[in-house]
């Protein structure tokens, strides 16, 4: 049975015991262990349910690659499915549960899958769910929504909170194992700014686990020691718990810590997502073992043999008192040493190579008295729930049994794989080593950074480099080089350490045991532990033509689970090339992807949650605005006054009143929210010219210009007035749910297509106040502030000047939204409200009035003018609007013009925008369709147009509105037909859009 043992457990704190539950069973275990360390203390071997065929699965592995021993942790708000046994740390009442199962652990009805495993071969849903068709709905759909799916969903809010950092380094180093330390101490000898991070609680790696020395001394005692001198460097900053989760284009990387996943009472956000710069990255993230592929090897017991060494060193946990070892390299002696000398037993290494002559560590483990069985294999492991014992036959044959061994557990090797995720995920690339028999990073195809030059480094076992000496050396020559090429220089008594050396006998690669196993033995053989992959899978996939690997793997799911494949990938390839009479670099590998390991969606959320997950955006006006009867309307994250409602009165009368007011008087709008974007530098006109539909730059300073914004794809995304500041400056203003948008598409551009344009662009719409001031009396209350002269001559329509007004320094821009006298005035916003204030002293005897956006879309209705996200819906462009006037016909080319040459845009019968009115002087229906005779290719009602924007107009007494029309131009006087909701039809007659003063004769007194 699986126990706790009285030697080892190096990483225990003994003294603090802990409870802990798993699936309501009361255990303990000790401050230091893993949760999967202390459930093999406690010989809770069963720990899951494979994924497909409901298999009884145990713990494999000690680490992030682990496959099986995923299960549901906390309650209520801390509540989280899919989490790693074997990388929890385990803290006093922890509440764990296992997943994937009905209606418990032990008695799973989802088990019969197993006996209908060859009705349900890989892709056997690609096949099965197409017939009959009604089936999908009614049988197929429901009964996978009821099976997909690892853990449980959480269902209450999430109780915990989380954060983002920034940071900013020469040299970010993945991984504090020996080789990361190393390069640590070297990197920062050389004055360069050093990130370490580490994955787990303990600083070393495995080679504490494995041993040996280091400069004559334990390589323990050298981590400690090493650890002691990083941490006296100011340059230097080392981090436990955090994972290097992803690696992006220009040194951008992503790093996952877990705060306090070990303390949850501790106070503090749980979990804290780094965004790190680094000039460089060195990833030393180390090595992963590879299963072996025998008959059984799912079975609750049979474990990768460096893991149960690390159970047994670390934790002091021995999985079982008889273990057998299988191997096909001479790692896997260090674990059948440490069981003997443990007093563990070990009936026999069953070692699939034959040598000439024996090792160092054959030679040790044959005086510890194991049996050493050189050429053999495991036919197949016998148990259910958990191994009792192996058949062993000879690697060379078919599986014929030779021997059955009794034992608890296997302890199998099939050799080492570097990590190479994050050396991946930017490019680098990979080469296939044949004496390793795996994949390791190719030195002459690194990532390469925007320079052309590699930005990813691989030190130590992440490189290929497994003996202890080689990996210092590796190390130590790695942050050398990165250091010198950054520009650092290394001490010349700064050296690398030296370590013990032990000679190892080459591997001998082993995809199948035995390698002539037939198909019943295929049938038992996993790659994929979670997703049920076997290896007959894979030669099946090979024989339906799925050659490619990336087919492969979708057809079979090889390496689509959490664990990414970590421990199934290289085998499911070898397979694969065995199947296609390939070689396996032929084959090639899938594309590692981050995250190199699950992070939390909190993590990744940050503190954007509750009321900060979306905030809301206030002008410096806006307490005023609640204080004098504001209804808020959202607009992009702002909140923007609908109407002023007084006391008493509906917001359709105070509607009205502010339009009245407004033609008649003197209305104020609070504008501050329209988007404000500095585009400056010496080629910021030609820039700009490409952006916008018509020319910007022949705009002469002092001037303003109404501009329209397409995409790539020709549909109009943005408008608004562009003002000339100076030869080399613009500010464009753009609709108020558009700014960061549009300063997103311009730096997109900037950056991706015109990087040689100097340019630059700041978004400075929260850094300005302004106000609208509008009406026939506009004039008259600014003249009562003093300060400028604001007259028709001094002040022209679509200019703008900066002055004084009232003594506030300002910029003041002649432009109309609504067809009358208006002036926007901008000023810093930190006197806003002060400026407002003093507006409406000046009007007051003026008849002064605050408006709302729907007084505002009735004013601009009224004249004609569009509204970015009413008359367009991301399909609609300029000449759809009647705004040919607004392209350019002087310069060659802008954003969208080639698209709106393609056939579809130039149709004859797209639909174009005109005025409507109804004959009974009603309003219509927003969003109501007009229908025409006949019927569509889908039986419905002809549909040839629609309304974009309704209003009653209490200028013109009688409802307005305006809408794309099929040939509307052409069809002036018309009446059309638009069904409402309500059951009525109403009746409206197509008319130009400009329903008041179309000679602009009020904007320009």
């Amino acid at each position: 049975m699986s126990t706790r043992i009285a030697t080892g457990g190096r990483l225990l704190n003994k003294s603090n015991a802990v409870s802990f539950s798993f699936n309501g069973k009361q255990l303990r275990g000790f401050e230091g262990d893993t949760l999967a360390s202390a459930l093999l203390a406690n010989d809770q071997m069963l720990v899951g349910r494979s994924f497909k065929y409901h298999r009884p699965r145990g713990v494999v592995a000690a680490g992030p690659e682990e496959p099986n021993a995923l299960v549901n942790l906390g309650r209520a708000g801390k509540f989280e499915p899919n989490q790693r046994a074997t990388t929890t740390e385990l803290f006093d009442g922890l509440n764990a549960e296992s997943q994937n199962h009905w209606p418990s652990l032990e008695f799973d009805v989802g088990a019969i899958n197993k006996y209908l495993s060859r009705f349900l071969p890989a892709g056997f849903y690609y096949k099965m769910f197409i017939h009959p068709r009604p089936f999908w709905k009614h049988v197929y759909e429901p009964i996978i929504r009821h099976s997909a799916g690892l853990g449980k969903a959480p269902k209450d809010q999430d109780a915990d909170s989380y954060e983002h950092f920034y940071a900013f380094c020469d040299v970010l180093i993945i991984g504090g194992g020996v080789a990361g330390l190393e390069a640590a101490r070297t990197a920062g000898r050389s004055g360069a700014r050093v990130i370490l991070l580490e994955q787990t609680a303990h600083w070393g790696g495995r080679a504490p686990v494995d041993g040996g020395t280091i400069e004559g001394t334990p390589v323990n005692s050298f981590v400690d020691d090493l650890v002691a001198e990083l941490s006296t460097m100011s340059n230097v900053e080392m981090r436990t718990r955090v994972m290097g989760a992803g690696v992006y284009d220009h040194g951008y990387v992503l790093g996952y810590e877990r705060l306090t996943d070990h303390a949850p009472q501790a106070a503090g956000p749980r979990h804290r997502l780094w965004r790190i710069r680094a000039g460089h990255v060195i990833t030393a993230t180390g090595a992963i073992e590879r299963p072996l592929s025998f008959a059984g090897n799912d079975i609750p017991g049979v474990m990768l043999a460096a893991s149960i060494r690390d159970y047994l060193v670390n934790y002091g946990v021995s999985v079982g008192d008889r273990t057998v070892v299988v191997t096909n390299n001479d790692d896997a002696y260090r674990t059948a040493i440490a069981l003997v000398e443990a007093g563990l037993s070990v009936p026999a290494v069953l070692d699939a190579r034959v040598l000439p002559q024996d090792s160092p560590l054959m030679v040790r483990a044959k005086e510890l008295g194991i049996r050493v069985m050189m050429g053999h294999a495991i036919s197949r492991v016998k148990g259910t729930k958990r191994v009792t014992a192996v058949e062993v036959c000879s690697q060379a044959g078919e599986g014929a049994v030779l021997e059955t061994i009794a034992c608890e557990a296997v302890a199998m090797s099939g050799g080492w794989a570097p990590v190479v995720h994050l050396w991946s995920h930017c490019g680098g690339k990979l080469v296939w080593d044949t004496t390793l028999a795996t994949f390791r990073p190719d030195v002459d195809n690194p990532p390469l950074g925007a320079d052309g030059h590699g930005f990813v480094t691989a030190a130590g076992a992440a490189a290929g480099f497994f003996g202890l000496d080689d990996i210092l050396h590796d190390a130590h020559a790695a942050a050398d080089g990165v250091a010198t090429a950054l520009g650092f220089k290394l001490p010349s008594e700064v050296v690398s350490p030296n370590a013990s050396r032990q000679e190892e006998a080459p591997l001998t690669p082993v995809w199948l045991m035995p390698q002539g196993a037939g198909v019943n033995l295929r049938e038992k053989a996993w790659l994929d532990y979670q997703n049920d992959v076997k290896v007959s899978d894979i030669r099946l996939a090979a024989q339906e033509g799925f050659v490619s690997v990336e087919h492969a793997k979708r057809y079979t799911t090889l390496g689509m689970a959490t664990d990414q494949g970590k421990l199934s990938n290289v085998n499911g390839l070898a397979t694969l090339a065995g199947a296609m009479n390939a070689d396996i670099p032929s084959v090639g590998t899938t594309t590692f992807r981050p995250p190199y390991h699950p992070i939390s969606m909190g993590s990744i959320g940050g503190e954007a949650r509750g009321d900060v997950f979306q905030p809301v955006r206030r002008t410096p006006m806006h307490d005023w605005h609640e204080a004098n009867g504001a209804e808020w309307e959202p607009v992009g994250q702002w909140r923007r006054p609908y109407s002023y409602n007084r006391p008493g009165e509906s917001t359709h009368d105070a509607v009205m009143r502010e339009v009245t007011n407004t033609r008649t008087k003197i209305g104020l709008l609070d504008a501050s929210t329209l988007g404000k974007i500095i585009v400056k530098g010496p080629d910021a006109g030609k820039f700009l010219d490409l952006l916008y539909t018509n020319m910007m730059s022949s705009l002469k300073p002092g001037k303003c210009r109404y501009g329209l914004m397409c995409s790539e794809n020709g549909f109009l995304i943005d408008d608004g007035v562009v003002a000339r500041i100076d030869d080399d400056t613009f500010l464009c203003h753009t609709t108020t749910g558009g700014a960061e948008r549009i300063h997103q598409h311009m730096e997109e551009w900037l950056q991706t297509e015109w990087w040689d344009f100097d340019v630059y662009v700041a978004n400075v719409t929260e850094q300005y106040a302004q106000i609208a001031v509008v009406g026939p009396n506009a004039r008259k209350c600014l003249e009562k502030l003093g300060g400028m002269d604001v007259s028709k001559d001094a002040l022209a329509f679509m200019e703008w000047a900066d002055g004084t007004l009232g003594g506030f320094n300002c910029r003041i821009y002649r432009i109309s939204f609504s067809g009358e006298l208006s002036y926007e005035i901008a000023v810093d916003a930190g006197q806003g409200q002060a400026f407002w204030d003093a507006l409406m002293v000046a009007g007051n005897d003026l008849g002064v009035m605050p408006y709302g956006t729907e007084c505002l879309h009735i004013l601009r209705a009224e004249k004609g003018f569009i509204m970015i996200g009413d008359e367009t819906d991301g399909t609609i462009i300029p000449q759809d609007l009647g705004l040919n006037w607004a392209i350019s016909k002087k310069k060659d080319d802008y954003l969208g013009k080639r698209a709106q040459e393609r056939s579809h845009m130039v149709d004859p019968n797209r639909w174009k925008l005109v005025g409507l009115e109804t004959t009974d002087g009603s309003t219509l229906p927003d969003g109501a369709y007009a229908v025409g005779d006949g019927v569509n290719e889908n039986n419905q009602r002809t549909m040839i147009g629609r309304v974009t924007s309704t209003y009653h107009s209490p200028t013109l007494g009688k409802g307005i509105a305006m809408g794309l029309v099929l040939n509307g131009p052409d069809r002036m006087g018309e009446v059309l037909d638009f069904p409402g909701t309500d059951g009525k039809t109403y009746q409206a007659k197509i008319v130009d859009p400009i329903f008041y003063d179309k000679e602009g004769a009020k904007q320009n007194v």
